[in-house]
């Protein structure tokens, strides 16, 4: 009976016939599920991978209709590019990030009106990474799908400041040593004053307590990767294959074109709280929704601050969505007892160990794993 009453809470149309080999190994109450709150996370630009929601657009007409419309505000066939097309093509910034945001917001739909899903009820916060804040947005009723689809100039800019640049540029993931996070900043800070006119590196995410990303030009970003290993703040060095140095101020000439873009966008009131890249806190007021997108290009994102403040308010509950498991790794191993799902294409993948319930889910036969957050 607990199961056929989890799924009314999260889906009404699971029935009976659906279940397959329920294995319960132990108990818990209706009431830890409706009355636990989750975030949902979205992944940023790195996510891609050509075939990536073919399975949901081929099942459900949810998620089909959220591809046509890309496609029709893009002008072009975004969905042969992602289903169809080349790794190196889809990669590209003004293609990977439109493909990542349609696909998201693909399976959030499926789940939606299928599975009866409710963001407003089930969940308590919304973040994305990156990119993937425009995604919560969609997500949480305050940008709507066309305008998000419509801001495919962010990538677009950012590819056109690159090439505009006339340097090599690079971004390093940077395997941070315990307690040393704190450090991090000051280090680059330093190392920035002594490098000569026309290099730069800075801090452009902070992901998790162990790991960061630097970016700027390509000399100083290996030069302030071996001194911060040399510093024994960073324990390994690890270069991004990404075509522009995201999150700096290089990007300066693409903040400068969404800024502009962003007058012609309508922003409504998020259906729950929408915690910013920038600031680490819920944005406080639609009016404050452009002008923190726009800083997002050039500043640091927050990351792992903005999980904190979920944490600091309660939230052991997440749910992602997206094609790819980067974010659940990173909350996996900072928070190892907490409940992750991931909403990955067209399956659910559980991250803890508890209750093993199977289920047909869209169309796949796959674990499901359940416990009492209270």
């Amino acid at each position: 009976m607990f199961v056929l009453d989890f799924f009314r809470t999260y889906g009404r149309k699971l029935t009976a016939s659906s279940l397959q080999a329920v294995q319960i190994r132990t108990s818990m109450s209706r009431s830890g599920v409706e009355n636990s709150q989750c975030a949902i996370l979205f992944p940023g630009q790195g996510a891609q991978y050509i075939g990536m929601g073919k399975d949901l657009y081929s099942n459900y007409p949810s998620a089909r209709k959220v591809f046509e419309e890309a496609d029709d505000v893009l002008g072009l066939n975004l969905t042969k590019l992602v289903f169809e097309g080349q790794q190196k093509d889809l990669t590209q910034t003004q293609n990977a990030q439109p493909a990542i945001l349609t696909t998201s917001v693909a399976i959030l739909q499926v789940l939606e009106s299928e599975f009866g899903f409710d963001v407003s009820s089930a969940c308590a916060y919304a973040l994305g990474h990156s990119l993937g804040e425009y995604t919560a947005l969609v997500a949480t009723k305050s940008l709507s799908l066309r305008d998000a689809i419509k801001l495919r100039l962010r990538g677009e800019a950012m590819a056109n400041t690159v090439s505009q640049l006339g340097t090599k540029t690079a971004m390093v993931a940077l395997i941070v040593r315990e307690d040393n996070l704190n450090k991090l900043q000051a280090s680059i800070n330093e190392i920035s004053s002594t490098l000569p006119e026309g290099e730069s590196v800075e801090l452009a995410n902070i992901n998790s307590s162990s790991q960061a990303v630097i970016s700027g030009t390509g000399k100083a970003v290996d030069y302030a990767s071996r001194v911060l290993q040399s510093q024994r703040i960073a324990a390994r060095a690890l270069e991004l294959p990404v075509s522009a140095p995201f999150h700096c101020k290089l990007m300066r000439p693409a903040a400068d074109i969404m800024q502009k873009a962003m007058s012609d966008i309508k922003f409504e009131k998020p259906i729950v709280d929408v915690i910013s890249n920038v600031t680490a806190n819920p944005i406080q007021s639609v009016s404050e929704i452009p002008s923190l997108l726009v800083r997002q290009v050039t500043a640091t994102v927050q990351w792992h601050k903005s999980i904190n403040y979920c944490k600091e308010n309660g939230i052991n509950n997440y749910i992602l969505f997206g094609p790819a498991r980067v974010l659940a790794n990173l909350l996996k191993k900072d928070y190892p007892l907490d409940f992750i799902r991931l909403y990955l294409k067209d399956i659910i993948v559980n991250l803890t160990n508890d209750i093993n319930i199977y289920v047909h889910l869209i169309g796949l036969l796959l674990p499901l794993k359940i416990f009492n957050p209270i």
